[in-house]
Formats: C-alpha cells, structure tokens, sequence
C-alpha cells in the first residue's frame, strides 16, 4: 500500500514539473476578465429581474 502511495507521489511531482504555470501579467489579466464577465453578467440578470418585477406588479395588480 505505501509503495502505491510512493509512487502516485512521485508521479505527481513529475507530472508538476510539466506544467507551464501562467506568468504574473496572464494571472492578472485573466482575473480581470473573469472579475468584468461577472459584473456584466450580474447587471444584466439585475436589470432583467427589475424588469420582470415592474411588469408583474403591472399586469398582475
């Protein structure tokens, strides 16, 4: 069992070598990304719940 264990270990180390990390400036630039998806993505369901809301509250009373 622990050679097992050993051995996925080293492979993960191994395999960890491989990976070509993203550099500072990519990090960065893909969290803004994500960060502005988001807002806009929250902005226009916000808009769309008001927008539902104002004609319920016209239709249904």
């Amino acid at each position: 069992m622990f050679t097992k264990l050993a051995t996925y270990f080293s492979e993960t180390k191994t395999e960890l070598k491989r990976v070509v990390w993203p550099s500072r400036q990519d990090t960065t630039k893909h969290t803004l990304a994500v960060i502005g998806i988001s807002v806009v993505v929250a902005i226009f369901l916000g808009t769309l719940d008001i927008l539902f809301q104002f004609l319920l509250e016209i239709f249904i009373l």
